[in-house]
């Protein structure tokens, strides 16, 4: 196996590339032994540090739901998720013209060597079977909530594609329609993400698990997402968009528009990246880091409010409209709030007559500023009691086991809402789940 990872050169360096690189030394370490039965105490030392490789695949294969041969599926994500000069260059374009193909195709050649490696004399010599084991493996049925189906769904395919390629153009053809169609790295596999701080230094992170809401599961507020809609279409195409701010009522729906967004527009190269107001000093880097990905990024802020203390929004200003640095046509900022206005006022702002400000009224103009940066800006009010009803029986008729009649299922809604916090599509779905959860 070493004489094949140390000649890698595109994919030498992966980060994804640990497991690869342990077992290859230590498979190297134990063809160098002498010939001839292992004392049980260097036979266990090897037997130790193979096992710990295979649990970190396995964590691997739980965290992404590999199945069947977990060695060429942990290849494949290998594959799949290294970002370097080439995948990068190959993403959204396909294969390209170049001497970088002569070493793809080297470096594929020497996966393909890998993918079908015969781990059975390591497992006669130790007098072990978790290779077979591995190679052979019958998953566990997991519910999707606990890996990316998604992703997994695209390493599965890759990992199949790969076994079957024979040459080394039809190896590069493989990867390059993968990386064209797919794109690499955690932007190309996972479509939301957030930011993580460790040890001083902020990391983008997938979320391996989001909600698949779609815009037709949100009933009513037609003209708002109408509005949404638009503007995300124009951004994903590649034409001049809008920053966008949702606020009004809770419950109405807000932050679901943009999932839905997210998943309806996700397979034309939609991202989205959630970020808190403590984060925002982050902005630029965050942008600096996905500036030249051929993906469309949001930056996305839920429920966003300052109250009068507070002055991370001047970071936000900054970035959005104003700093000396434009930001990249490939991304946009979408929050949603509770408030018109985003930031606290008191009605000192809007007097000029105060002792602690000669000016106060220039106070207020610059917190309204921030509003004025959101180029679109769409309201969520609560439903009256019609459109309230609309949403309940929408909901209802989607689902199995609520046998009321109409007249039965809007009398107990409109007890309910008077007493669960009045009238919005949050009130609906959980009055539905309230009867669901009473009829099991």
């Amino acid at each position: 196996m070493y004489q094949y990872v140390s000649k890698l050169v595109i994919y030498r360096n992966a980060k994804e590339s640990g497991i690869l690189h342990a077992l290859s030394a230590i498979i190297k370490e134990l063809e160098e032994e002498p010939a001839g039965v292992l004392k049980e105490e260097l036979r266990d030392k090897y037997i130790t540090k193979i096992y710990e490789q295979i649990n970190k695949l396995l964590v691997l294969a739980t965290e992404y739901g590999f199945d069947k041969n977990l060695w060429q599926n942990y290849l494949a994500f290998l594959l799949a998720a290294s970002e370097n000069p080439f995948s990068i260059s190959c993403e959204k374009k396909g294969m390209l013209n170049g001497s970088v193909n002569t070493f793809a195709k080297s470096d594929l050649k020497l996966f393909k060597e890998l993918f079908d490696y015969d781990f059975g004399k390591i497992e006669e010599r130790l007098g072990i079977e978790c290779f077979s084991t591995i190679t052979n493996y019958n998953a566990v049925e997991k519910s999707e909530k606990r890996y990316n189906k998604s992703v997994s769904d695209k390493i599965r395919l890759l990992s199949e594609q790969l076994s079957f390629a024979l040459t080394e153009e039809e190896l590069l053809l493989v990867v390059t329609d993968f990386y064209r169609d797919y794109g690499v790295g955690k932007f190309g596999l996972n479509k939301a993400f957030r930011l993580q701080e460790e040890n001083g230094r902020i990391e983008i992170v997938p979320i391996l698990n989001t909600e698949e809401i779609l815009l037709s599961d949100l009933i009513g507020y037609e003209l708002q997402k109408k509005k949404l809609i638009e503007n995300t279409e124009a951004f994903v195409k590649g034409k001049k968009a809008n920053n966008c701010l949702l606020y009004g009522d809770s419950g109405t729906g807000k932050s679901s528009s943009v999932k839905a967004i997210l998943n309806e527009y996700y397979q034309s190269g939609l991202r989205i990246i959630e970020i808190y107001k403590h984060q925002f000093q982050y902005l630029s880097g965050i942008i600096a880091e996905v500036k030249n990905r051929n993906y469309k990024f949001i930056i996305y802020m839920d429920d966003l409010s300052f109250e009068e203390f507070e002055i991370e929004y001047k970071y936000l200003k900054a970035v959005i409209e104003g700093g000396l640095e434009t930001r990249p046509d490939n991304v946009l900022i979408y929050a949603t709030s509770n408030r018109r206005h985003l930031i606290r006022e008191t009605w000192s702002d809007r007097s000029d007559m105060s002792k602690d400000e000669l000016h106060r009224s220039d106070t207020m103009q610059e917190k309204l500023s921030l509003v004025a940066r959101f180029g679109i800006t769409i309201n969520y009010s609560a439903p009256a009691q019609k459109e309230f009803f609309e949403i309940v029986k929408g909901l209802a008729y989607k689902q199995k086991g609520i046998d009321l009649t109409e007249e039965e299922l809007l009398k107990k809604a409109n007890i309910w809402e008077m007493s669960h916090g009045g009238r919005s599509g949050r009130t609906a779905q959980q009055f539905i789940n309230y009867l669901l959860g009473i009829k099991e």
